[in-house]
């Protein structure tokens, strides 16, 4: 499931359909862009409940995944990343379903 659902957030990136980091999410979720907010797995309690605020406020899911910052940092482009808001439904849904196998 990591491997794939990383190469599905690659090529989301390479689609502009992600905001990775936490401002980018917050605001992407402000303006009623995001679809799902997945959270890495190594992320400080302190910023997931900071986000998962935000993210209740706006009515978008959250899942957190069993990847590190580093790996979905990679994934989409950027050294190290533990927020990412996925902006289209038909990401969101796919990775969903990677996530629930």
């Amino acid at each position: 499931m990591n491997q794939r659902l990383l190469s599905l957030l690659g090529i989301a990136r390479r689609a502009g359909r992600l905001s990775p980091g936490f401002d980018a999410a917050a605001d992407s979720m402000k303006k009623g862009r995001s679809s799902l907010l997945l959270l890495a797995g190594d992320l400080s309690e302190r910023t997931a409940e900071a986000i998962a605020y935000k993210a209740e406020q706006a009515g978008v899911e959250t899942i957190t995944v069993d990847i590190s910052m580093e790996f979905m940092g990679n994934a989409v482009g950027k050294k190290k990343t533990g927020i990412i808001s996925v902006n289209d439904n038909g990401f969101a849904e796919k990775i969903k379903t990677l996530c629930a196998e």
